[in-house]
């Protein structure tokens, strides 16, 4: 294409953005509803995918705090959203053993594991009284696997953790509700109304499942015999040896845990093991509901949005009739009167689009700043609103466009 002729095409093109934005200050109300609706479909995608996107950063940090080569052992890895009853075929599984960690912690290719089982409880602190707040039975090498910083005091022992003794660790959260504005350190809270000795106090490190509630961490030896919970879900976590491979240790905890169980070569593994990676795949297979629902959501506003557009357009075809008709007599295409007509529709979207992403920018912002959810705002969500915006303007502006350049000349001249 010559320079002139690209010339045109650039001319022909901010001719059809300005009378688009004469149309809407002509057309007000009919203008305000097209753009709200192509906004509604564009806030709804900016802010649901970066609010998904926050999540998604949030469980990838989870994952990997515990160290890229760990993995977990559990009685069952279960993913998507399902109904369970005494039935289900997971629970016909035997449970996690605490001999059966012990066994996996001597393996030569472990260089150490925590085992992990939870619950709630009330705690309270003389008269300061906290209900159903999360307590966590775990090893000495806890830290490792959630991350966090000992702020205060210290970790309870080896040897603590083998004599069950009623010690407790908790999170500055728990110590900012149960004993504000004092040193926990050395308190005596109780906890499954049992006393519990306070010998640390630790941070959680920043993230969506951190800092949002108390936590209290206690020997997993104690939490047995201390805790009424559902027993069955104990989750061994395995970190091997730096010169071991995950895939060499997941293959060395398999045998044992097999040959421990009496498994026969064709029987089917009545255990799982899941690496980080497969945590995050699960995930993201939910996010995909999301997704879908935001598509469902976004469609609807991008749907009135386009009927705006189509009124909006057939009015500006009537209204300049005879407009058209003078131009196609000094030498103006259908093509150009097309194109022209296209580039107006698709402004009025792609204003539409920009107040949308404005919106869902705000929206994002609040959720970063007074949730604990990272929202972070994907550059893939503005691509496709961008692109959304302006396809609905073609799309629906092509009926009145393709309307406008096929008048006949003649008529259009005589339109009064």
């Amino acid at each position: 294409m010559s320079a002139l002729g690209r010339g045109n095409v650039f001319a022909r093109g901010w001719e059809g953005v300005t009378l688009a934005i004469d149309a809407v200050r002509a057309n007000k109300t009919r203008a305000a509803l097209t753009i709200l609706g192509i906004a509604i479909g564009v806030m709804v995608v900016i802010a649901m995918a970066s609010t998904i996107t926050g999540i998604q950063n949030s469980v990838s940090e989870v994952v990997s705090r515990a160290g890229p080569k760990s993995f977990y052992v559990m009685r069952a890895f279960r993913t998507g959203i399902q109904f369970d009853n005494e039935n289900a075929p997971w629970r016909k599984r035997p449970r996690m053993t605490r001999d059966e960690a012990e066994m996996i912690r001597r393996l030569p290719g472990i260089g150490d594991v925590n085992v992990m089982e939870g619950g709630s409880s009330a705690v309270s602190y003389r008269s300061t009284n906290l209900s159903s707040v999360s307590v966590t039975g775990m090893d000495i090498s806890w830290l490792k696997v959630g991350g966090g910083v000992l702020l205060e005091g210290r970790n309870f022992t080896p040897v603590e953790g083998a004599a069950a003794a009623f010690v407790v660790v908790l999170n500055d959260k728990a110590a900012e509700l149960l004993v504000p504005s004092v040193d926990p350190i050395g308190k005596i809270i109780k906890i499954f109304g049992l006393p519990f000795t306070v010998v640390g106090l630790y941070q959680d490190p920043s993230g969506l499942f951190s800092q949002s509630s108390p936590k209290f961490v206690i020997p997993h030896t104690t939490f047995v015999k201390s805790a009424d919970f559902e027993r069955g879900f104990m989750q061994i976590v395995v970190f091997p040896r730096d010169d071991v491979s995950q895939p060499e240790a997941m293959d060395e905890v398999t045998s044992a845990l097999r040959i421990r169980r009496g498994l026969k070569p064709g029987d089917d593994n009545n255990f799982d093991l899941v690496a980080g990676e497969k945590f995050l795949e699960s995930f993201n297979s939910m996010t995909r509901g999301f997704f879908l629902v935001m598509l469902a959501l976004s469609s609807v506003g991008l749907m009135v949005g386009g009927v705006g557009v189509v009124a909006i357009m057939m009015i500006s075809v009537t209204e300049r009739t005879r407009e058209i008709g003078v131009r196609m007599a000094l030498g103006a295409t259908r093509g150009e009167i097309l194109f022209q007509f296209l580039v107006e529709a698709a402004t009025l979207t792609l204003i539409g689009g920009i107040c949308g992403m404005l919106l869902g920018a705000a929206i994002a912002y609040a959720v970063n700043h007074f949730t604990p959810i990272p929202a972070a705002i994907p550059l893939w969500s503005v691509i496709a609103a961008i692109a959304a915006s302006a396809v609905t303007g073609i799309f629906f502006g092509l009926y009145p466009a393709n309307k406008a350049a096929s008048l006949d000349p003649v008529e259009a001249l005589r339109y009064e």
